[in-house]
């Protein structure tokens, strides 16, 4: 039950807004009682951040080299922005939706960018990029900047153009970067 409780609240709380899902609708989804849902996430709050937590997935372990990995990120994120449901980084719509006062959001939110900045940079450290930490936070913006442009412009070639960005940070910081 959990487990159908932090589906469907995933799937609301992305595509209509936390502040516009109440728990009341979230029950009424599954066919459950308040009570129910209450005795499993005590908070609509707690709920928030298991959904947050359910959101948070660390790039995995890939056999790909470096470099490819970087760019095979800004094809995922095209893909992605490609679908008819997306709607944005759930971590920043959060912050947006329960203010930066919340510190519970905000702390996850902070937590999931710099772990992908993390990533990134290990990628980088591992091409043996001198100035691996500002790159990363540079490759970090172009991530950010393309979901907020593709939101915006519903354009998906908006990831295009920021791997056609990264690209160009990458080169110039001497790493030999494939075709695709």
């Amino acid at each position: 039950m959990k487990e159908r409780i932090l589906q469907t609240a995933d799937r609301l709380f992305y595509l209509e807004g936390i502040r516009a899902i109440g728990v009341d609708t979230i029950a009424a989804e599954i066919g459950i009682s308040k009570r129910t849902l209450y005795n499993h996430f005590p908070s609509k709050e707690s709920l928030i951040n298991a959904y947050l937590q359910r959101r948070f997935v660390v790039a995995r372990p890939s056999e790909k080299a470096p470099a490819d990995q970087i760019m095979s990120y800004f094809d995922a994120l095209e893909r992605r922005f490609s679908g008819k449901d997306f709607r944005g980084c759930p971590f920043v719509n959060a912050v947006a939706e329960m203010g930066a006062k919340d510190r519970a959001v905000k702390k996850i939110a902070i937590a999931f960018k710099e772990a992908r900045r993390q990533w990134f940079r290990a990628l980088l450290v591992e091409l043996g990029v001198k100035e691996a930490d500002a790159l990363a936070t540079q490759l970090q913006l172009l991530v950010d900047g393309s979901i907020a442009l593709d939101l915006v412009r519903d354009d998906p070639a908006m990831a295009r153009a920021a791997k056609d960005a990264a690209r160009a940070l990458l080169e110039n910081a001497g790493v030999k970067v494939g075709a695709g």
